[in-house]
């Protein structure tokens, strides 16, 4: 990989917990951080914070929801005319499984089922649509914050229309997310880009997590960190860790025909060839 320097890093979900710490830690580096969030001031104080730790820092703010496509296609557009060096993707928004808005089942504005649209589907869009950028400046890296909460997709109902939990919703959007690494590894074999998921840690003091806290979120930042700036990592692909450690996912994101399936619906819901 390049020197730090020279890199230039989209982190999604970048004005709260881990996507924030994150951010300041590639801006400590050196690196240009492309800061994405979905609300302006929110956005304006991460910058603000983030100049304040790191002097002289090359940041840049793009406002997207990724509840709805739409907005993600434009978030694709901004970033690969504006930062046509863009060389890591990181995939770090997403919501857990009760909030926003409690327990009951929600959908996204293009009628998905939220968990699975927001942490899944965004990240696939803005990964197939920023693909051509990432590859024109290879070597590159794609991270996928997944976690080590998963749950096998059930083909019948991905919505989860006929038996909806929040818990569930979440720990398979998490798992598309592994199986979706898995397919990226296995086409960019021969382009120059990487691609990997982590479990960051467990139940790290973000807003995300109702439990109590486990892990430090330095814990998780310096995993994620490792995934995006490890020059021994420059061959790794294809691969789920746990925190620093290789790991294992569900059975399910290594079975071709399960990711297939996967693939085929994720093309028809985003429509990302188009």
């Amino acid at each position: 990989m390049r020197p730090m320097e020279q890199r230039t890093i989209l982190v999604t979900g970048a004005t709260d917990g881990l996507g924030r710490a994150l951010a300041a830690d590639l801006a400590g580096r050196g690196a240009t951080v492309l800061v994405h969030g979905r609300d302006d001031r929110r956005g304006q104080d991460t910058l603000d914070e983030l100049r304040a730790l790191v002097p002289g820092a090359r940041l840049h703010w793009y406002r997207a929801d990724l509840a709805a496509l739409e907005e993600v296609r434009e978030l694709a557009t901004a970033v690969a005319t504006e930062h046509p060096g863009l060389d890591t993707l990181v995939n770090n928004a997403g919501i857990g499984p009760t909030v926003p808005g409690g327990v009951a089942r929600q959908e996204s504005p293009d009628g998905h089922e939220l968990r699975f649209a927001v942490n899944y589907l965004a990240g696939y869009l803005l990964t197939r649509l920023l693909l051509p950028t990432l590859r024109a400046a290879a070597p590159a890296r794609i991270v996928n914050v997944s976690s080590l909460g998963q749950a096998p997709i059930d083909f019948d109902d991905v919505m989860l229309v006929k038996e909806y939990s929040g818990v569930r919703a979440y720990c398979q959007s998490k798992l598309a997310q592994v199986m979706f690494t898995v397919d990226l590894a296995e086409e960019g074999a021969t382009t120059g880009v990487t691609a990997n998921a982590l479990h960051p840690a467990t139940y790290m003091p973000t807003k995300m997590v109702t439990a109590a806290p486990a892990s430090e979120l330095r814990e998780g930042v310096e995993a994620t960190s490792r995934l995006v700036t490890d020059p021994g990592l420059d061959e790794v692909s294809g691969r789920f860790f746990d925190g620093l450690r290789p790991a294992q996912a569900l059975e399910q994101a290594y079975d071709p025909a399960a990711r297939a399936r996967l693939r085929a619906l994720s093309e028809a819901l985003t429509d990302a060839r188009a």
